[in-house]
């Protein structure tokens, strides 16, 4: 079997700024895995991200660190 680039136009996946609960505290999941990556990459994690907020910065981090990748 050969992988597809996913189409932009079908893909289910939203930026996290078009989250209807975008703007909500971030999860106690979040929060967990953000500071483990966060304390690898040596970085601090700022109080008061939203659910978007950090979902960004794992994205991020997760770059940083190698983690998540496929």
């Amino acid at each position: 079997m050969s992988e597809q680039t996913p189409d932009p136009t079908t893909d289910a996946t939203k930026d996290p700024a078009d989250w209807v609960t975008g703007d909500e505290p971030m999860t106690g999941p979040q929060d967990s895995y953000l500071h483990t990556l966060a304390r690898e990459a040596g970085e601090e994690v700022p109080e008061g991200l939203t659910k978007a907020q950090a979902s960004e910065m794992i994205d991020r981090l997760q770059g940083e660190t190698g983690r998540g990748a496929s």
